[in-house]
């Protein structure tokens, strides 16, 4: 399987590595605008080919599939290319900014019969994988409430740097430099966590953005700071279940961590997952006296191990570029003004 990696930033590198772990592929390139970055992408990585420019890459034409590691804003002109071009393709999150644009791509390489899938990384999670299971089997009866968190505090301690002088975080606070906030960054991935855990998307929702002061004049430079710093969602699911899904940079005291709570009708499944990563479940006659039991949780393949299966074996798995489309339907709906009555997400 031959990989080619576009756009050879600071995500880049894990994509070339978790591919190059793999026997069954081989990455054969990297490809930026910035062809010097490009060129000492592939030297640092062993790669034997440079491009500075997708065009020609896509001329030269010696891959299979590539990991689109572009910035948000290029997913949908780059990856709109390589479906011309029948190439399989695993971008990264989000799939495009809008859902029309997300739309576009999916139907596209639904109709090119291409393998296409996001990297939403926290399905490679054991954890989540084993909640996702038992839940589907029944083990905690019919889902009545989901409660989700995504929680980072980079706005109030420096363990990631000083946010107010390097650009690698002033960018994320300004819609003028592209940024669709702590919703557009981190929110999907708790969206997807969430949903993939109950294998049910939201079909209503209510949500509330919030942008705080941070900075004399809210700017600092060239960078307006407008971006939504905190993210509430309140959804109801197809099935008539309650769920608030939520994310903040102001959560102080957890750099990185996402919370899942699903509540059934017999049972409670919990995760948590940061530092370390705990699952357990309250079941059976543990629910008369609210008794928690620890699980164990297996490893898993990883998205990058899936996507080289599916190309293999000519079929999609998830996350695909569908799944995550619809996903963006309900991110989208979260930035209208108006969505105080919890309408339908359509």
């Amino acid at each position: 399987m031959r990989i080619l990696v576009l756009g050879t930033g600071n995500m880049a590198a894990n994509h070339a590595r978790h591919f190059q772990a793999s026997p069954e592929a081989e990455v054969v390139a990297g490809v930026d605008i910035d062809a010097t970055r490009a060129r000492a992408f592939s030297e640092e990585h062993g790669i034997p080919h440079s491009f500075g420019d997708l065009d020609e890459a896509i001329a030269w034409g010696a891959f299979d599939a590539v990991a689109n590691v572009t910035p948000d804003k290029f997913h949908h002109p780059t990856t709109m290319k390589l479906i011309l071009a029948g190439k399989h393709v695993f971008c990264e999150k989000p799939l495009a900014e809008t859902y029309p644009l997300a739309d576009e791509m999916a139907t596209a390489a639904e109709a090119a019969g291409l393998i296409a899938m996001v990297n939403l990384s926290y399905r490679d999670v054991p954890a989540l994988q084993t909640a996702h299971t038992m839940i589907a089997r029944g083990d905690i009866g019919d889902i009545r409430h989901v409660e989700a968190s995504y929680r980072q505090s980079w706005l109030v301690g420096n363990h990631w740097g000083d946010w107010a002088t390097e650009p690698r975080w002033l960018w994320r606070l300004s819609e003028d430099h592209g940024s669709k906030g702590v919703l557009g960054d981190v929110g999907v991935h708790i969206l997807d966590f969430a949903s993939y855990a109950v294998s049910m998307t939201p079909v209503a929702l209510q949500a509330q953005l919030a942008t705080f002061h941070k900075a004399p004049g809210d700017k600092i430079g060239e960078y307006p700071l407008n971006a939504n710093d905190s993210a509430v969602m309140s959804v109801r699911f197809e099935n008539g279940a309650l769920g608030v899904i939520h994310t903040s940079r102001f959560m102080t005291g957890y750099a990185n961590t996402l919370k899942l709570s699903v509540f059934g009708t017999s049972g409670a499944i919990e995760i948590n997952h940061g530092p370390y990563t705990s699952l357990r479940i309250c079941a059976g006659e543990d629910i008369h006296n609210q008794a928690w039991r620890d699980l164990h949780a297996d490893p898993v393949r990883t998205n990058y191990q899936r996507f080289i299966t599916a190309i293999q074996l000519g079929e999609n798995a998830e996350p695909s570029f569908r799944h995550a489309a619809n996903l963006q339907r309900v991110i989208d709906r979260c930035y209208d003004p108006d969505t105080s009555a919890a309408p339908a997400i359509a």
